[in-house]
């Protein structure tokens, strides 16, 4: 092939493209982002998912590297058409860590692994960083109250952590969003807070006991999810950023403010949930089980509209198998989708320490995989037909 000039100013431009794409200089954009109105877009158009939490895909082989079951699990997910999971990307207990600290390059090639499992599959990832709330704190031998401390050594260890994994997957587009943790505001302003405390067994943990100083307020919290969600944003300017909280407790208002169990005004309720998700985190997280929690999911989309921030419902689920929970099930997964929210999450895919939620292709509960399937076939016929008015 003759080298012309135009051929040579074409390779000089691909050269140059190569060494952004290696400096991490990239104009990528993610295949989820956030969209008008507290909507999601994917690839570009409006998109609602109903994905599934598969919770211990990473923990399973952090544990046992030789349990790859992961990968037949994105199969499995693949072929129901669903299409995002998300998981714990981190350890559960300090214990669970100690391959991180030791050997920090097999860490991270089995949750490389992990990662590109999914990718192969086609299934996108939601990585929750700190799934239980004691594990940072007792890692680094600090109480827990330490999380709203930005000088701490729980924030400096979440900084770090937080800072290796996104930089990782920034530009990897099998990763949908990023997410805190689990649930960490139901542990805030617990009027009994003192009865609720994380056990110190050592057989989990090296803590040998808890105070007062392992009770956690919505002040603390907020703090936290503050500082990760500005570390990711150093890597990562288009993901979806959520808190991975629940609910609010129907008295989450009054805990804070009076110390009791009172039930918030539908006024409190938004007020709290606004100030759950501070930016710049960019959804809004919550699981729903309760009727309660159904029953007001209305009011959760008013919010998330006025703030213009997409919600995420990271679980959902109902247990049991009687008649009652099928309906209960149905009634919930109705409410899901008539109410608009972009993404939602099964509780809980291949999970067989708990049998009443436990999921998989065989068991009893498997038809709620092929109804989460047949929503999400309904979802995207919906997206067609409003791309074409």
């Amino acid at each position: 092939m003759k080298f012309t000039r135009k051929i040579f100013f074409g390779f000089l431009l691909f050269v140059q493209s190569a060494l952004c794409v290696s400096a991490g200089e990239t104009n990528f954009i993610p295949v989820i982002t956030a969209g008008p109105n507290a909507t999601v877009l994917k690839n570009g158009k409006t998109f609602r998912g109903i994905g599934v939490n598969y919770f211990d895909c990473f923990l399973r082989t952090l544990r046992n590297p030789a349990d790859i079951s992961y990968d037949a699990g994105f199969s499995v997910l693949a072929s129901k058409g669903i299409p995002f999971a998300r998981f714990s990307a981190g350890g559960q207990w300090p214990k669970d860590m100690r391959l991180y600290q030791t050997n920090r390059a097999e860490y991270f090639r089995r949750l490389d692994e992990v990662v590109k499992a999914a990718a192969q599959h086609g299934v996108g990832l939601v990585p929750s960083f700190f799934w239980n709330y004691s594990c940072v704190p007792d890692l680094v031998g600090e109480p827990m109250d330490q999380w709203g401390n930005p000088k701490s050594k729980t924030r400096a260890w979440m900084r770090d952590y937080v800072r290796e994994v996104a930089e990782r997957y920034h530009d990897n587009p099998t990763i949908w969003a990023w997410e805190f943790g689990n649930e960490f505001s139901l542990n805030a302003c617990l009027p009994n807070a003192s009865e609720h405390r994380p056990h110190g067994d050592p057989a989990f943990t090296n803590a040998t006991g808890r105070t007062t100083h392992d009770d956690l307020t919505f002040g603390m919290i907020n703090a936290a999810f503050t500082d990760f969600a500005r570390v990711v944003r150093t890597f990562d300017s288009h993901r979806l950023i959520f808190t991975g909280d629940s609910f609010p407790r129907v008295s989450a208002w009054h805990q804070q403010h009076e110390n009791n169990w009172m039930k918030d005004s539908p006024e409190q309720f938004a007020e709290i949930l606004a100030g759950a998700n501070p930016n710049p985190i960019s959804g809004i997280s919550l699981h729903a089980y309760e009727d309660e929690d159904e029953q007001r999911l209305p009011q959760a989309m008013l919010v998330s509209r006025t703030l213009n921030k997409p919600i995420f419902i990271g679980e959902f689920g109902v247990p049991g198998e009687t008649a009652l929970a099928k309906a209960n099930f149905h009634k919930l997964l109705e409410s899901i989708v008539a109410n608009e929210i972009p993404l939602a999450a099964l509780w809980v895919f291949d999970f067989g320490r708990q049998p009443n939620y436990n999921v998989t292709a065989e068991n009893v509960r498997s038809w709620q995989l092929e109804t989460i399937a047949e929503a999400n076939k309904k979802l995207q016929k919906t997206a067609a037909k409003s791309k074409h008015r």
